[in-house]
């Protein structure tokens, strides 16, 4: 079992992660690690902080001679803005954050001691742990992308482009997003929201290729692969919705139009020629591409705030209002690649078993030999 825990706030001295259950003997370049905390960074419309921060690694154990020795491996990234001591209270909580609920949950007099952990740098210490689960998979094959499809009224045109086309196309774009007029206009709806002192959401998609059948099981309700992606998903700050496949299109249309019917060659084996599905059926990966879509809200801070409730004074005050970004949807495209390999690194686990990563190498093999060959 692979999983991983992470600590650290916002403004403290690093973000801790630990994780547990990697193969031993896997290769871990620090350098690939560093350019998925990279790619967390980048985005039109992200804030200040981006260009104090210059997130790294520090492989603080579970490596020897940078190879998986089947021990935890706990990441440090170290905060360059480390001022959680010296920042003052926060009296005048943000709708749309964690703030209220948070200090009512835990008794608190001061929102700074929830959204200090609250916030979204969390997501460094989750992104740190996607990258091992990234290099993990890549042992086998699978690869993940994202990209961009809607920022506010902007929607993105993709059908038909390759996968290959759109991992090239997002990679060079500021918004993530692989129609390039479209990205011209969402980067104007930024900077238009920005002049208004508001903020924008949107949707990405996260695309998954070389996953072989079977991850996942319809036996039990909390071991369908499609349930834990959602709840990765949705665990990203910000996420209000987590489709797959069609999403909702799939209401309005008949079963003769939505369902994915089933082809055979003796060189392929048993396929698909469309991927309505989203590579997902009966809880379980068929084998096709997966697809998930997630829609972000727009950030709930803003530069021209919205009215609350003060906590001391019952009186109503316009709400705090910290360093934040106008648009962060391309990042959480990247937090979405990072989740989702998680718990695919966790399913091929699951299946194939592997103290070491010649074990599960070795399970892969023998499985994808029987599935060809049924």
């Amino acid at each position: 079992m692979l999983r991983y825990l992470t600590s650290g706030e916002s403004h403290g001295k690093c973000m801790l992660t630990i994780v547990d259950g990697m193969p031993a003997g896997l290769v871990i370049d620090r350098a690939k690690i560093d350019a998925e905390l990279s790619r967390r960074m980048q985005g039109y419309g992200r804030g200040k902080r981006m260009k104090l921060e210059a997130d790294k690694v520090d492989i603080l154990s579970g490596l020897r001679k940078s190879k998986t020795i089947g021990s935890p491996i706990a990441i440090m990234v170290k905060n360059i803005d480390h001022s959680i001591d010296r920042l003052p209270a926060v009296l005048e909580p943000r709708p749309g954050h964690a703030d209220l609920t948070g200090i009512l949950k835990h008794d608190l007099k001061d929102v700074r001691d929830v959204l200090e952990r609250a916030s979204a740098r969390d997501t460094v210490a989750r992104v740190a742990a996607g990258a091992l689960a990234k290099i993990l998979l890549g042992e086998f094959g699978i690869k993940i992308i994202s990209h961009v499809t809607t920022i506010g009224t902007v929607e993105a045109e993709t059908k038909g482009v390759e996968f290959s086309q759109i991992a090239m196309k997002a990679e060079k774009s500021p918004v993530r997003c692989a129609d390039l007029a479209a990205a011209a206009l969402m980067i104007k709806e930024i900077d238009k929201a920005r002049s208004e002192g508001d903020t924008l959401g949107g949707i990405f998609k996260v695309l998954i290729k070389g996953v072989p059948p079977g991850l996942g099981s319809y036996a039990q309700w909390d071991r369908r692969i499609d349930g834990i992606l959602a709840k990765a998903i949705m665990s990203i700050q910000a996420i209000k919705g987590v489709s797959f496949g069609m999403g909702f299109d799939v209401g309005s249309g008949r079963g003769s139009a939505v369902h994915d019917e089933i082809f055979y060659e003796r060189t392929k084996g048993f396929f698909r020629k469309t991927n309505n599905a989203g590579g997902i059926e009966g809880g379980m990966t068929n084998g096709e591409e997966i697809v998930i879509q997630a829609v972000m809200k727009p950030i709930s801070t803003l530069k021209k705030p919205l009215s609350t409730i003060g906590i001391r004074t019952k009186k109503r005050i316009l709400a705090s209002v910290e360093r934040s970004d106008v648009c962060a949807v391309p990042a959480a495209a990247v937090i979405g690649e990072a989740v989702s390999a998680i718990e695919i690194a966790n399913a091929m686990l699951e299946k194939f078993g592997g103290d070491s990563i010649l074990e599960m190498r070795r399970n892969y093999k023998g499985y994808i030999e029987q599935v060809r060959k049924f």
